[in-house]
Order: structure tokens, then sequence, then C-alpha cells
């Protein structure tokens, strides 16, 4: 005969208090690890992607788990001035890290000046401090920075300019405030583009790949792949 459950009653009433805890502790984790796996599956190696500024074509990024690549599709009048306007995918970062990848655009067409690279940004505000380390249309290689949120970036104050263009390898580096760029070609040693001090950057910020037509009008396309990020301070938790 089976036993009559009183209503009001929910199984797992009469349990122990501590085992009660115990199963909701570790069903709060297996639901965090779906939710982890269900990230990976997603974007790979970042946790979001969205567009900042609010450019006038949406954008997107889809990441294929079984080539490890990202699709990059973003539009944009620039990254510049007091403000930018592009598709950005990214993850939440803390301290130093190393942040590895191989980019192309989709096409030869375009823009000579759409953007495409790593970027280490304060805030999604499209005001906000950044430093990007980005490879052009035509394949101008440039460090460039904003310094204080809202302000205005200066040519030619505010950017490292590399003599040698066409790069697929681009490389972002954090060690304490400084920031570092190195470009090269695949299985080739890297080259420094050069480095900056940031401040104002606060220690955990945002790190990830980019894309920006430069011509509102337009979307443009780009991949990356063998997107390597060593997290340090991740590492040393």
């Amino acid at each position: 005969m089976k036993e009559k459950i009183s209503d009001g009653h929910c199984y797992g009433q009469n349990l122990p208090l501590k085992l009660r805890l115990c199963c909701i502790l570790f069903v709060a984790a297996m639901l965090h690890c779906t939710l982890l796996r269900a990230q990976s599956d997603t974007l790979g190696v970042f946790t979001t992607h969205r567009d900042i500024g609010n450019p006038k074509n949406p954008g997107n990024t889809q990441y294929d788990k079984v080539t490890h690549s990202y699709n990059l599709k973003g539009s944009g009048y620039n990254i510049w001035f007091n403000r930018d306007e592009f598709q950005y995918v990214y993850k939440p970062i803390k301290g130093d890290f190393t942040a590895t990848a191989n980019f192309t655009f989709k096409g030869d067409k375009g823009n000579g000046h759409r953007k495409v690279g790593w970027m280490l940004r304060a805030s999604t505000d499209e005001k906000a401090i950044h430093l990007s380390a980005v490879t052009h249309g035509d394949g101008l290689t440039v460090l460039q920075w904003r310094s204080k949120t809202g302000a205005n970036m200066l040519d030619p104050q505010e950017e490292i300019f590399f003599p040698e263009k066409k790069f697929e390898v681009v490389q972002l580096q954090r060690i304490g405030k400084r920031v570092i760029m190195k470009v090269g070609h695949v299985g080739e040693p890297l080259k420094t583009v050069g480095s900056h001090v940031m401040p104002n950057m606060p220690d955990e910020a945002l790190l990830g790949l980019f894309i920006c037509s430069h011509d509102p009008e337009i979307t443009e396309e780009a991949t990356a792949w063998d997107v390597h990020l060593d997290d340090n301070a991740a590492k040393h938790k």
C-alpha cells in the first residue's frame, strides 16, 4: 500500500537541514557548470557579445566550436574621437594576461580603414577608456588608446604605427599597467609594435575581439581563429 503524502508538504522536507543544504548546493553547482558549458559552446573563451555605441547596422558574433573560430560581423562609424561604434565579443578579466589570435577580413573590398583586432576596455560605454591592437583593411597596423573617459583621441599622440603592414597574428599583453602589442605571420616570431602605460584602466576590465566597418552604412565581416587567452590572474586565484 502506497503511503499518502499529506497536502502542503514537499518531498525532502523531512531530510535533515545539513543534507537539504548539501542538495541545494549540489544542484546550484550543476546549474553553474551547465551554464559555463553553454557559454563555452556559444562564445568559446568569451562570455558576451554586443554592439558598442549603437551603430546604425546591428552586428553579431558567431563561434564555431568545431573549428574554434569566430565570425565577426559589425558596422560603426569609427573607433576614434570621443566615442566608438563597433561589434565586441568579450569577457571580464583581471590582472595580467596575454591574448593572441589570427585575423582576416572577408572580401577584398571595403573601407581601407575598417578595423579588427583585440581591445581592452574599461566598460561598454561608448566613451570608455580603451586600448586597441588594430589591423586595418589596407593592412595598417596600429596600437591606439583613449586615456580618459569621453576624451578625444589624438593623432598621432595616442597611437603607435608599425612601419610594416598586413599581419595575420595580433597579440595584446598586459603586465601591470603597461599594455603591449605584437604582430606576426603564422609560424614566425612576433614583432613588437609598441606599448603604452594605461594608469586609468581598471585592474578588472573587459577584453575581447572587435570589428568596425569605419562606415555607418556598411557591415563588414572578419574571421578570428587560433584564439588563445592566457589569463594569469585566473590561474593564480
